[in-house]
């Protein structure tokens, strides 16, 4: 994030966290008075936390589907038929 210019010549994608995360460890008392401007500056260069959300929903549709399956594997209703 030396220069603030992406690959194309326009400025980076993340370079408005980056300067918000420098502005703020160049007043602050503490660095860990920044902690949620870098966690923003870092999720922006990396995305972790958004491949993890995907993932999640990922694992949660694959349980649900296995659930349907198994379901109707064994006769649909889950009531043995009998009301």
């Amino acid at each position: 994030m030396a220069s603030g210019w992406g690959i194309t010549g326009n400025k980076g994608r993340c370079y408005d966290f980056w300067m918000d995360f420098s502005e703020c460890m160049s007043r602050c008392r503490e660095p860990k008075d920044c902690s949620l401007l870098r966690e923003d500056y870092f999720e922006c260069l990396h995305h972790s936390k958004e491949y993890q959300r995907r993932n999640r929903i990922y694992k949660e549709e694959q349980r649900q589907l296995r659930a349907a399956s198994q379901k109707n594997k064994d006769g649909g209703d889950g009531g043995g038929g009998h009301h």
